[in-house]
């Protein structure tokens, strides 16, 4: 079967210039100035809008500690 109304280059273009992908929105933290995906807790620090949400020091710690148990297992 053959296309009847074929569509031109710049027309399928046309359709597709809406289908770029964007750059993520990155801020910077009010903590320790390392940027982070805005509406996110900072992942080198652990606060979000100046308050602390996530305990990093115990969260490198349980990691650690899980994988020398994997690697003793």
């Amino acid at each position: 079967m053959s296309v009847r109304m074929r569509h031109t280059r710049a027309h399928t273009g046309n359709r597709r210039s809406h289908h770029g992908l964007t750059a993520p929105r990155l801020s910077k933290c009010t903590n320790c100035s390392a940027s982070h995906l805005r509406h996110r807790a900072c992942s080198n620090c652990g606060m979000y809008r100046g308050k602390q949400v996530i305990d990093v020091v115990a969260k490198a710690e349980k990691k650690a500690a899980k994988k020398t148990s994997k690697a003793s297992a």
